[in-house]
């Protein structure tokens, strides 16, 4: 079974930094694109950053300049690093990928169960 297991979040004081990482495991083929998305109290899941296998990677507008994605191939490893976090920031924080298992050559999503970031003031 293919999974993605999210750790490192939190609480922090507002400025303070915060890394989390997804480990996907299983019988993974192939590991396109992963991704953090965020969900707060009351409001919609939202797109945080991505990449790409090839290194590339895109944010969102309200995390530029503050938080940095990046990803370990081997390793099956996605990273966010969380820098001058604000009260805002407080949400569950959900890693997810599109990966081809070796059962199945289509990519599938696959979604962590999240972890919670609070950002206290």
């Amino acid at each position: 079974q293919v999974q993605l297991v999210e750790s490192g979040g939190g609480l922090v004081q507002a400025g303070g930094s915060l890394r989390l990482s997804c480990v996907a495991s299983g019988s993974i083929w192939s590991i396109s694109l992963m991704a953090w998305y965020r969900q707060a109290p009351g409001k919609q899941r939202e797109l945080v950053a991505y990449t790409y296998s090839d290194g590339s990677t895109d944010y969102a507008d309200f995390v530029k300049g503050r938080f940095t994605i990046s990803r370990d191939n081997p390793n099956n490893t996605l990273y966010l690093q969380m820098n001058s976090l604000k009260p805002e920031d407080t949400a569950v924080y959900v890693c997810n990928a599109a990966i081809a298992p070796y059962s199945d050559s289509s990519a599938h999503n696959y979604w962590g169960q999240g972890i919670q970031v609070t950002v206290s003031s």
